[in-house]
């Protein structure tokens, strides 16, 4: 079994709060981890049972009745019904860990949840493998006042990684072909989630959508652009985003503002939060193609964003970045904002980094706020000063 990095953070929340809620895309993990966990009397029930999915969508307080806790209630979107419920059950006992659910939507997006369970629920997102997950490494976050040097990753490597994506399933079972497993993932998708969410009109139009968005990772999000490619509306563009967003299969970057700042973007940016699934979308049938293509800087840029939001929410903590774009076009790719201080990054597919790629950085010195370290990440060797404030960060610095 691959070890997880989000384990210890669910044994704290689960010794802290009442009930422990692990969300995430389907197949990441969350069960197979969860099952691994958790003590023998703890009683397990799955609303993928359409048996139970009824009784609990039309009696839940029976439902909790006959299923006591500690109660592992998995795929618990389907039945919304449960929450105050649930709610009533744990308020009656002093007793942290009564409930462990999980769903494949995100909590404070489900309609009612949060409002039910607020202060008695501990919440954490889990994604498919990252890099250090896959290469059995310690886990760590990139902490931009720490900048530390890392074992070296060769560039084959990453967008080896990016290719296959962190789908557990790909990597415990050998045998697996990866386009038949993504295809699978797909309908599978768009049977359960998409038609527990919402009525799409034309599965095949949102098949198009879903391809046309994947090809877009790391791109500014134009809902437009989006509905022109699959004739639809933009109306329906927006909803079908949300409807990704929901699900965690996409995570949108927002962009950095503040009044100091003049004729800014406000669309946030795509990012895929499983890089080989956006590869199999986009139609990438292997990695020296993608490598190679001039599609690679805004799959890699999507690569690292998501592995330091994986990264973070194995840790239980939340990454307070953004992205930088004005109407000049001029952009920073990220940003952490962190102790009042804002910290720029490149990210550039490249090992020969020029000083001339930070030169947006001084877009921020409109802002009030200090402007600590940043730098050029990216297949350089080394960590490395750049200039008396900014570096060169190796792409192992990051994920690793």
């Amino acid at each position: 079994m691959y070890e997880r990095n989000a384990k210890n953070i669910i044994q704290n929340i689960n010794n802290t709060f009442k009930i422990l809620f692990v969300s995430g895309p389907r197949q990441v993990g969350k069960t197979t981890l969860l099952m691994h966990l958790k003590e023998k009397k703890m009683n397990y029930v799955t609303l993928d049972d359409q048996t139970l999915r009824e009784q609990a969508q039309k009696d839940p307080k029976l439902f909790l009745e006959q299923h006591q806790p500690p109660l592992f209630i998995d795929e618990v979107q389907y039945a919304k019904e449960l929450f105050p419920y649930i709610k009533m059950e744990v308020d009656k006992h002093e007793i942290n860990g009564q409930y462990w659910l999980t769903g494949s939507q995100q909590f404070h997006l489900m309609k009612n949840a949060s409002e039910s369970l607020a202060g008695r629920i501990g919440i954490i997102p889990l994604n498919s493998f990252s890099y250090s997950e896959i290469k059995r490494k310690k886990p760590s976050i990139f902490n931009p006042e720490e900048l530390q040097q890392k074992e070296q990753i060769n560039v084959n490597d990453i967008f080896e990684t990016i290719f296959k994506g962190g789908m557990p399933r790909i990597y415990t079972e050998k045998e697996l072909s990866r386009d038949a497993y993504f295809s699978g993932y797909v309908d599978t998708y768009l049977e359960r989630d998409i038609k527990d969410l919402t009525q799409v009109g034309n599965e095949y139009s949102f098949r198009q959508f879903l391809v046309s968005i994947a090809s877009r990772t790391g791109e500014q999000l134009n809902y437009s652009a989006l509905a022109n490619d699959c004739n639809i509306s933009t109306p329906t563009a927006k909803k079908w985003v949300s409807i990704l967003v929901t699900t965690g299969l996409v995570y949108l970057l927002q962009p950095y503002s503040s009044s100091e700042l003049k004729r800014i973007t406000h669309m946030p940016k795509i990012i895929f939060m499983d890089t080989g699934l956006a590869c199999y979308l986009a139609g990438w049938t292997n990695k020296e193609a993608l490598q190679n293509s001039s599609n690679a800087g805004h799959f890699l840029e999507s690569f690292i964003i998501s592995e330091i939001i994986k990264n973070y929410n194995a840790m239980g903590k939340r990454p307070n970045i953004y992205y930088y774009r004005d109407k000049e076009k001029k952009e920073i790719d990220l940003i952490f904002y962190q102790n009042n201080k804002l910290y720029p990054f490149e990210i550039k597919k490249t090992a020969a980094p020029k000083k001339d790629m930070i030169k947006n950085f001084k877009k921020l010195e409109n802002t009030k706020l200090e402007i600590g370290p940043g730098g050029i990440i990216c297949f350089y060797d080394t960590l490395l000063k750049l200039d008396e404030k900014n570096y060169i960060v190796p792409i192992s610095s990051v994920i690793c």
